[in-house]
């Protein structure tokens, strides 16, 4: 029996025409981009805030200062001459009536000398001329003598009394110039400054030392035009030291200069400490804090206290004609825009009597630029001294 093999045909697959390829491509894109991302959630805009502060009534300002004595004097001779000692050097405590330094005496010595001799001639003139007045008086009355003669020696009588008067005061002053030759301290006092050497020749009046006074110590310091009218004699002031950062000294403002300096423009304010420290040296710097507050005296004469708060005023802005600012509320992060009252406006901040509580935060930049309602995220400026009340 025989079979036969019968070859199996199969028909060859279809083939994609490569017309069709792009179509489907862009078919695959369109429904891609029919289909819409999931929605972003906006992320917060950042606002720079800060907290109200609350004002106590005591407005402080706080300025660096200087240690120095409240009495300082220059110390020069009183005559022109050279130095040929000096015996003391800065930093040196003196006694008054102690010699710190002298010039050459010679010139002084024997001016003195001449003046004395002059003096004695006058005195031994006048003698004479006092002996034959009594004379002549004596002999007039006897009628000795005539009457013009008598005049004559009252008139010599009277030159020779004025010359010794003359002579004496000029017998006192070359004394006087000689003392001067020995410069004396007239207070007890630290040395200073030191404004001439040995070998100098100095004129009359050029200051050798300068000699701060021992007792009342002052804390000087420099404020601007702007802040001199906020400070009065007689103001409370605290004043803490770099070289005793573990003490705090009291004192008040003694005295406001009353004109500016002609190359700083700032006006100088000493105030007086009303302690005494042992560990006080001059030339000590540090910080002086003064009370510039007008209410100190009357705050205890009213029964009831308002509390105010103090703001910059970057942070003040208006809603139609009633001054505001914006809060940011503590609860969801959004602004608030709240109406205030405005109790006092100053240089770089504004005190407000109503609307915000100490604490709250306020935006302090970029206030024209929100709106109600907006959720924030609140940041700490990136300078804070430029928020400085």
């Amino acid at each position: 029996m025989k079979f036969t093999h019968h070859r199996r045909t199969t028909s060859p697959l279809p083939t994609r025409s490569p017309v069709l390829l792009p179509l489907v491509l862009a078919v695959t894109l369109a429904l891609a981009a029919c289909q819409k991302p999931a929605p972003v959630a906006d992320a917060p805009r950042e606002v720079v805030v800060l907290p109200a502060q609350t004002d106590s009534g005591r407005q402080m300002l706080t300025l660096p200062g200087e240690v120095q004595s409240r009495f300082s004097t220059p110390m020069s001779f009183r005559i022109a001459g050279q130095v040929i000692e000096r015996r003391v050097h800065l930093g040196d405590t003196v006694r008054k009536g102690d010699v710190v330094a002298r010039l050459d005496p010679v010139d002084a010595e024997h001016n003195a000398a001449s003046a004395e001799a002059d003096l004695a001639s006058a005195r031994e003139h006048f003698d004479a001329a006092e002996k034959q007045l009594q004379r002549d008086t004596l002999q007039a009355r006897d009628k000795l003598i005539s009457t013009l003669q008598l005049e004559q020696t009252q008139d010599a009588y009277a030159a020779a009394k004025a010359q010794l008067k003359g002579a004496t005061a000029r017998a006192a002053v070359a004394g006087n110039q000689r003392n001067y030759t020995r410069l004396i301290a007239e207070h007890d006092g630290v040395i200073s400054a030191e404004q001439a050497n040995t070998g100098e020749v100095l004129a009359a009046g050029q200051p050798v030392f300068s000699l701060a006074w021992s007792g009342a110590t002052d804390v000087t310091t420099e404020v601007s035009e702007s802040q001199v009218a906020k400070i009065r004699v007689g103001a409370p002031a605290t004043v803490k030291l770099t070289a005793l950062p573990d003490q705090k000294l009291t004192g008040r403002v003694r005295e406001v200069s009353p004109a500016a300096d002609p190359q700083s423009r700032t006006f100088r304010v000493k105030v007086t400490l009303e302690t005494q420290n042992p560990s006080l040296r001059l030339g000590m710097s540090g910080e002086v804090s003064i009370n510039t507050s007008a209410q100190e005296k009357t705050v205890s004469t009213t029964s009831t206290t308002t509390t105010t708060t103090v703001i910059p005023a970057t942070a003040l802005f208006h809603q139609g004609n009633r001054p505001a600012v914006w809060i940011v509320r503590p609860a969801d992060g959004k602004l608030e825009l709240r109406p205030v009252i405005v109790s006092a406006y100053g240089e770089r901040s504004v005190t407000l009597s109503d609307g915000v509580t100490g604490g709250e935060k306020i935006v302090v930049q970029g206030v024209h630029t929100l709106t109600a309602g907006e959720k924030v995220k609140p940041i700490a400026p990136l300078h804070a001294e430029d928020f400085a009340l």
